[in-house]
C-alpha cells in the first residue's frame, strides 16, 4: 500500500483553498448544538480536541483544518471515540469561518477559541500567510460574546507576538496580562505542546477576553 505523504505546511492563498465550504446542519452533528463552543483553528490532528471533549462533556469542540488528508484521520479518530461533542471539518477559515458562525443562526454558542503552534511563514514574503488575519480578528470579535476568550500558544516567540499584535489592533478584545502565561489555561495538550515542554522548551501563551 502507498503512504500518502501530508504536506506539513499549505499555502492558504493558494487558488486551490479559496473555495467556501459547505456549511452543515450542526443538529446532525452534535448531539446537542447549543451547548458552549470552543473552536480549536488549526486543529492538526485533532489530538488536543479529542481530549478536550472527553474532559469537558457540556462543551463542544469544532476543529477546524486546512489539510484535508489530516482532517480525514481526526474524522477517524471522532468516529472511533463515538464522542457527540467533537466534530472536525475541512476548511480555510479566513475564507469560510464567518459563514460557518452565521449557519449556527440565533443564539450563537461561541464561546472560546484556540489557535495553537500555527505555521510561523518565517520569511517576511510569506507572513500574509499566516492564519491569524484583521479580518479574522474581526469575525472572531464579531461573534463572541463578552467575556469570549480567544488563547493563542506557539514555541516561536515571534509568532506569538505577532498573533497577540494582530488580536490587540482590535479595541473589542482586553489581554489577560501583559507577561507570557505560566501555564496552559487547558486540562489537554496539542501534540506540539508536548514535544515543546518535554524538550524543556518555553510555550508563549495569552489569553483575550471579548470585552
Amino acid at each position: 500500500m502507498a503512504v500518502v505523504r501530508v504536506r506539513q505546511h499549505v499555502n492558504p492563498l493558494s487558488e486551490r483553498y479559496q473555495a467556501p465550504v459547505e456549511t452543515p446542519a450542526w443538529e446532525t452533528l452534535f448531539a446537542n448544538p447549543q451547548q458552549p463552543l470552543h473552536i480549536d483553528i488549526g486543529c492538526g490532528k485533532g489530538v488536543f480536541a479529542l481530549h478536550m471533549a472527553q474532559l469537558q462533556p457540556e462543551w463542544n469542540f469544532l476543529g477546524l483544518e486546512i489539510r484535508r488528508p489530516v482532517v480525514e484521520s481526526a474524522q477517524k479518530r471522532q468516529q472511533e471515540s463515538g464522542l457527540s461533542n467533537l466534530h472536525f471539518m475541512y476548511c480555510n477559515v479566513n475564507i469560510s469561518l464567518r459563514a460557518l458562525l452565521e449557519s449556527w443562526g440565533d443564539p450563537n454558542p461561541l464561546q472560546q477559541v484556540s489557535i495553537q503552534f500555527p505555521d510561523p511563514w518565517f520569511k517576511k514574503r510569506h507572513q500574509k500567510r499566516r492564519v491569524l488575519q484583521p479580518e479574522l480578528v474581526a469575525t472572531l470579535a464579531e461573534f463572541l460574546p463578552s467575556g469570549g476568550r480567544v488563547v493563542v500558544q506557539s514555541d516561536v516567540e515571534a509568532v506569538a507576538i505577532d498573533m497577540c499584535d494582530r488580536i490587540a489592533e482590535n479595541p473589542h478584545f482586553l489581554r489577560s496580562s501583559s507577561d507570557w502565561l505560566p501555564t496552559s489555561p487547558f486540562p489537554a495538550q496539542t501534540d506540539r505542546e508536548r514535544v515543546t515542554l518535554e524538550q524543556g522548551l518555553p510555550v508563549h501563551r495569552a489569553i483575550f477576553t471579548r470585552s
